[in-house]
C-alpha cells in the first residue's frame, strides 16, 4: 500500500477525531479523501506536525492524531523526546514510514535504510510504541485511541504518490474552522 490508500483506509477511524496531518503530498490526499473540519492541514513548517499534535493534546481532551511522515520527523528528532517527556494520553502520534520524502520526489530517508523510528522513539523514552505494516494499522489505530495512552505508531509502507491538486482552501479558513472544531 502507498500512504494515499493507508489515508483512505483510516479516514473513518480518525474522522471523529482532531488530525494534525504533515505538509504536502500527505495533507493533499487526506483532503481529497476525506475533508473535515476536524482536519489541520499543515501547508508549511516540514517536521512540525507531531509537535503541533502534541500541544494540542496537552492542552485539551479531544483526542489529538498527528499523521507525520518518516522524512519529516527526520527533520525534527528533537520531536521524539518531547513527547516522551511530555505526556499526553489523548495524543497519537502515527509515523507513516514509506522510506521517502514523498512531497519532494521520493527521494530516499534513513529510515529506509538503516534506521528505525520505533527504536529512536524508544530510545527516546516513549513507552507506547508499535511498528505495523500497511495492511494492519487500521487496527493498531483503533487500538491506540481506544487505550487512551499517549501511542507512536510506525507504519511501513510502499512509496508512491498520487496526483493530486493544491489545497485551495485558504491557511485562514483552515485555521478558523479547526479551531471551532476543537471547542466544540
Amino acid at each position: 500500500m502507498i500512504r494515499s490508500e493507508i489515508l483512505r483506509d483510516i479516514a473513518p477511524i480518525i474522522r471523529d477525531h482532531l488530525v494534525v496531518c504533515n505538509i504536502g503530498l500527505p495533507s493533499q490526499e487526506l483532503h481529497a479523501i476525506d475533508d473535515q473540519p476536524t482536519n489541520f492541514y499543515m501547508l508549511g513548517t516540514m517536521g512540525l506536525a507531531s509537535s503541533i499534535g502534541l500541544g494540542l493534546a496537552l492542552v485539551q481532551p479531544k483526542t489529538v492524531i498527528s499523521i507525520d511522515g518518516d522524512g519529516s520527523v527526520l527533520t525534527n528528532l528533537g520531536t521524539l523526546p518531547t513527547i516522551a517527556n511530555n505526556v499526553a494520553d489523548n495524543f497519537i502520534l502515527l509515523i507513516i514510514d514509506n522510506g521517502s520524502y514523498g512531497s519532494t520526489g521520493d527521494q530516499p530517508t534513513y529510515a529506509g535504510k538503516k534506521t528505525s523510528l520505533a527504536a529512536v522513539a524508544q530510545a527516546c523514552g516513549c513507552d507506547n510504541v508499535v511498528e505495523v505494516q500497511d495492511k494492519d494499522l487500521g487496527p493498531a489505530l483503533q487500538t491506540a485511541i481506544d487505550s487512551r495512552q499517549m501511542t507512536v505508531i510506525v507504519c511501513k509502507c510502499d512509496s508512491g504518490n498520487i496526483k493530486l491538486p493544491v489545497i485551495t482552501i485558504d491557511p485562514v479558513v483552515i485555521r478558523d474552522r479547526f479551531m471551532k472544531a476543537v471547542t466544540r
